[in-house]
């Protein structure tokens, strides 16, 4: 992951337009804050007068969830009263991270409700002014200029972004950052393949003064030629291996609906939120069961806890790259406006967000959410059957799913993060990865001449694409069918089939395997390496059982990319992300110890057998770069789905229409040539 690029005369990213528009009080207690109540929370804070240091500078504004009985008590009755409405602060003031809880319940009359400080290790993730301006300090300071001299690259050419510098054992009192360059000259939108290598500046990030330089070795620089993943450069004539276009044809409309922030489709309904550090926040998802005429709770609230992006480089200007993208950048706040046909197709709807400047104010990232049903030609359910002489019996039914995404761009690094409904009642979440590789310049140009370990992969003349890791951890607070759950272990154990004579001659089968039934009483019997022993994860409501005595319940399945980190438990960034060892990060991710993560909090050991219980997924990619991933990397995904196992009497959707005839569709064929 590289940082946003701020180009040495003028600010690259533009701060957006403060928005502050007049809303009407949301009936939802999960909506998230509106911009007036955005605009109220910080009246509220710059007139509180405990906190006398100016200026105060916003790191995170969002909703303070009530407690969840509330929450379920109040969408379950028919007609109840608006529950509180809070926010929850961080901002720094006098070197300080200070926390606020602003009560906006009436945002005529804001109030500060609670104040406090944070004296633990770690700081609250960048502004985006705060990262543009730490970016232009290279641009008077004379060591840097002469670096740029010594090797004929002027000024104007070269543009700076700043690095969280991780934790390597040193708690500091200031807010540090690392800032690295790359050369933006050349014709090319690709300014990451080509980095000023050796080149770092330690800067005070709220003092903006540079309190360390580095220039420890020059390198190469690479070409920018080939670099260009723009329509414009790389083509044309273009590949004509490509599909023909395709529209989707909806007759009666888009099966969905939305109402503020609740989707309904099919046999699903849920909340769609919006936080500037989780990103898309899916909330009270609920099936509906069409044998018992019910509506029945699946997830009470899901969200992306954390991205961690460790590189295996040890070089000096490579070892702190350990970034947290959520904690440090927020994945909110880089979330990018989607694509009309591109990043989604026609038939979508799509959704605003709104969080804070450092001045406090509400910014409008407009279309950052999209909803849309997906017709892929997959099935939902089949089955040919054949009965002696009569004609074969077929029945299938089409797979429609529906899709909430949402696109995170975290400097060089594209993730698609997708929530995918089935009718079948599962929920399928994808993460897919795109954009460009952390790159190192070299002076290799050809893989004869390595003779050591240059921590990557030669993808171009004089580049490298670092190895590097994905550690993607998701929030799921699961209520299945209830409130009260139990995580079991179905372990597949095989077996030998001994001191058993089959009668009569016939032969005995030696082996076989069964299921070892195991409920996790403790926090520490819940974590499990998947990479194990095969088993089935499931979550059950004990209190809930099927007409024939099975627990209701969901199974956990891993879809791909279940890799776990591989470096060293004593080892810094491990132990800041030690939670990736087995499958969340604290507030303070930037400069964070672990002190406050999913690993740390664990060690309670608390019952969760019959409980109010938490799943934190982590989807693990290794990456190995290889030269299709140069200049733009084609989409890799990693997922888990959590699907019904004896949730429903049946087959839900035994019951389900079979297609009609596509209207206004023909297809022909014929030989080319």
């Amino acid at each position: 992951m590289y940082p946003p690029l701020v180009l040495v005369l003028a600010i690259f990213f533009a701060v957006a337009t403060a928005i502050a528009a007049l809303s009407s009080p949301l009936p939802h207690p999960l909506d998230p804050l509106s911009p007036t109540e955005l605009t109220e929370v910080r009246s509220a804070v710059l007139a509180f007068s405990l906190v006398a240091s100016r200026p105060i500078s916003f790191h995170y504004v969002g909703l303070d969830e009530p407690e969840k009985p509330d929450v379920l008590s109040h969408t379950n009755a028919a007609a109840a009263a608006i529950l509180p409405r809070r926010a929850f602060v961080i901002a720094r003031a006098g070197g300080l991270s200070h926390e606020f809880y602003v009560d906006v319940t009436n945002t005529s009359a804001p109030r500060v409700v609670s104040h406090g400080i944070h004296d633990g290790p770690g700081f609250p993730m960048f502004t985006t002014e705060e990262q543009v301006a730490a970016g232009q300090l290279s641009r008077e300071y004379p060591p840097f200029r002469e670096s740029l001299q010594r090797r004929g690259l002027a000024l104007t050419n070269v543009g700076c972004g700043v690095f969280s510098m991780g934790w390597f054992g040193k708690n500091e009192a200031r807010r540090l950052a690392k800032v690295q360059c790359f050369i933006v000259a050349g014709g090319t939108a690709n300014y990451y393949a080509r980095p000023l290598e050796g080149v770092t500046l330690l800067v005070d990030v709220e003092k903006l003064v540079i309190v360390a330089y580095r220039d420890r070795a020059a390198y190469s620089v690479p070409k920018a030629e080939g670099t260009d993943y723009r329509a414009g450069k790389a083509g044309p004539p273009f590949n004509g291996a490509v599909p023909a276009p395709g529209v989707v044809v909806q007759p009666e409309g888009k099966g969905f609906h939305i109402d503020d922030h609740i989707v309904r489709w099919a046999n699903w309904e849920f909340h769609v939120g919006f936080d500037m550090r989780a990103g898309t926040v899916i909330s009270m998802a609920s099936v509906h069961d069409a044998d018992a005429d019910l509506w029945r709770r699946v997830l009470y609230r899901g969200f992306a806890s954390e991205i961690f992006v460790p590189y295996m480089d040890p070089e000096e200007e490579w070892y702190f790259h350990t970034f947290m993208d959520a904690g440090e950048y927020g994945l909110g706040v880089s979330a990018v406006p989607l694509q009309p046909e591109a990043d989604y197709p026609a038939n979508a709807a799509y959704m605003d967000g709104y969080y804070v400047d450092a001045d406090g104010k509400p910014v409008k990232s407009e279309n950052i959410i999209c909803v849309f049903e997906r017709y892929a030609g997959d099935i939902a359910w089949r089955h040919t059957g054949v009965a002696g002489p009569i004609a074969p019996i077929t029945e299938v039914r089409p797979d429609v799913t529906l899709v909430v995404r949402m696109v995170v761009t975290v400097g060089n690094y594209d993730y698609t993060l997708d929530w995918e409904f089935k009718t079948v009642g599962s929920i399928k979440t994808v993460v897919s990865l795109s954009g460009i590789l952390e790159m190192k310049a070299t002076n290799y140009t050809h893989v004869d001449q390595i003779r050591d370990d240059i921590h990557g992969t030669l993808i171009a003349e004089n580049t490298v694409g670092v190895y590097h890791d994905h550690f993607i951890t998701y929030h799921l607070d699961l209520d299945i069918d209830g409130t009260k759950n139990s995580f079991i272990k179905n372990t597949i154990i095989p077996k030998r089939n001994t001191g058993i004579r089959a009668t009569g001659g016939a032969p005995t089968p030696r082996s076989y395997w069964t299921v070892l039934y195991e409920v996790a009483e403790t926090e520490a019997d819940g974590q499990v390496n998947i990479n194990g022993a095969p088993a089935d994860l499931l979550f059950v409501n004990p209190s809930k059982k099927t007409k024939v005595g099975n627990e209701v319940g969901y199974r956990l399945i891993p879809a791909g990319a279940t890799a776990t980190s591989l470096l060293a438990n004593n080892d810094y960034p491990q132990r800041r992300a030690s939670y990736t060892k087995k499958q969340v990060s604290g507030l303070y991710a930037e400069q964070s110890t672990g002190d406050d993560n999913l690993a740390a909090w664990s060690k309670r050991n608390r019952r969760i057998k019959d409980e109010d219980i938490v799943l934190w997924y982590t989807v693990g990619l290794h990456h190995v770069p290889c030269q299709e991933d140069f200049p733009v990397m084609p989409m890799i995904s990693g997922a888990f789905e959590l699907r019904p196992f004896n949730f429903f009497e049946r087959n839900p959707l035994i019951r389900t229409r079979p297609p009609g005839n596509s209207p206004n569709c023909s297809c022909s064929f014929g030989r080319s040539g």
